[in-house]
């Protein structure tokens, strides 16, 4: 391997490290549980979320079904060759 290589393996590890150590403080610690906002805004958001996701796919299937995904095809007519 490569320095280059190494010192980028090492960063990645370093970083996985970090947010593992910082996971584990946050689990680990007690804290006050979440308020009835708290709830409601992530259920907000994962709805939100799933309202999106849903969304995208129906543009993805109706554009695929529509042919827009096509590559184009250029149809030439005999009577235009030289």
């Amino acid at each position: 391997m490569r320095a280059g290589s190494i010192a980028v393996l090492v960063i990645l590890v370093a970083l996985l490290a970090a947010a593992g150590w910082y996971a584990y403080e946050g689990l680990a610690t007690g804290s006050a549980p979440m308020p009835t906002a708290g709830y409601v805004a992530l259920a907000a958001g994962a709805g939100f979320a799933i309202v999106i996701g849903a969304g995208l796919m129906a543009l993805l299937f109706y554009s695929s079904r529509r042919g827009y995904d096509e590559p184009p095809r250029y149809e030439q007519n005999p009577d235009d060759n030289p």
